[in-house]
């Protein structure tokens, strides 16, 4: 049988490892350089079994553990690459790591790297944990069934993931769950304060942007190009609150009075400002 061999050398087991290598590493599983299995004929069960899997995005549904289902937080997710690594989202905190295929078997290897924020949503943590002990240095039986995916471990924990539908830039409310401000430099996302979760959204729709900074309205022009968009200077309303939200806002605030660039992968949205700002967001169920 045609076995698929996943290597991964350029990952580090470094604690510091900074979300830039991390995103990168998340880009290439994304698209991949290989055109897939070359066999004569029909091809094998195996084959079409990781052409089925590969080269996608797929979104966590849930994960069940000794019978307890745990539904997965927003932006949760799993790519398999065609040319070697695996790579994704817990919930919280990104992770890759090497694999190998070989039929409905994929065996994830002990070199798994993830960053390393502290995300306050309720749950977050858990679920990551949960998630990753069930694809990190673990053999999984996968079965595909059209757009679903079903993950078994040897211990009988089962991770349900349905094929990403790439959401569309504008119309699309897009929820954001952390921010990087020195993303020039390397730095690391930083998830939003418990007070901001759930409460900052940017929607763009004909030219252009509103939202909620987390304590005050936003609206703005914004015109939308080739991998860019021009904020315009932003009108927001006048509420004060708590220091926690006045400083998630005064850091969105730097989007804006300039050109962003943006980064459309899936339901992932992440938006970069001239200046370093950046945010990570994800479409809304």
């Amino acid at each position: 049988m045609h076995t698929q061999r996943l290597n991964l050398s350029v990952l580090s087991t470094r604690a510091g490892l900074s979300a830039l290598a991390v995103t990168g590493l998340l880009a290439t599983a994304a698209c991949g350089t290989e055109s897939g299995d070359k066999d004569s004929g029909s091809g094998s069960v195996g084959t079409r079994q990781a052409t089925a899997i590969t080269g996608k995005q797929w979104n966590v549904e849930s994960v069940t553990v000794d019978g307890t289902k745990h539904d997965a937080p927003a932006g949760a997710h799993v790519e398999f690459a065609k040319d070697g690594k695996v790579g994704g989202n817990y919930g919280c905190n990104r992770f890759g790591a090497s694999a190998e295929i070989k039929g409905d078997t994929i065996t994830v290897g002990d070199d798994a790297i993830k960053t390393k924020m502290a995300c306050t949503s309720e749950g977050a943590m858990d679920f990551e944990a949960q998630l990753g002990k069930a694809i990190s240095n673990s053999t999984i039986k996968a079965e595909v069934d059209d757009d679903k995916l079903t993950l078994t471990t040897q211990d009988g924990t089962t991770v349900k993931l349905t094929a990403d539908k790439p959401a569309e830039l504008q119309g699309t409310k897009w929820n954001v769950t952390a921010m990087v401000k020195d993303a020039s430099k390397g730095g690391s996302p930083v998830a939003l304060s418990s007070q901001a979760d759930g409460k900052v959204h940017l929607t763009f729709d004909e030219g252009a942007v509103r939202g909620q900074l987390g304590c005050n309205k936003v609206t703005a022009k914004a015109t939308v190009g080739d991998g860019s968009i021009t904020l315009g200077t932003p009108g927001t309303t006048r509420k004060m609150c708590s220091d926690s939200l006045m400083d998630t806002e005064r850091a969105l605030l730097k989007l804006f009075d300039g050109t962003v660039k943006y980064q459309l992968k899936g339901s992932t949205l992440t938006l970069t400002s001239e200046n370093g700002m950046s945010v990570e967001a994800v479409a809304t169920k």
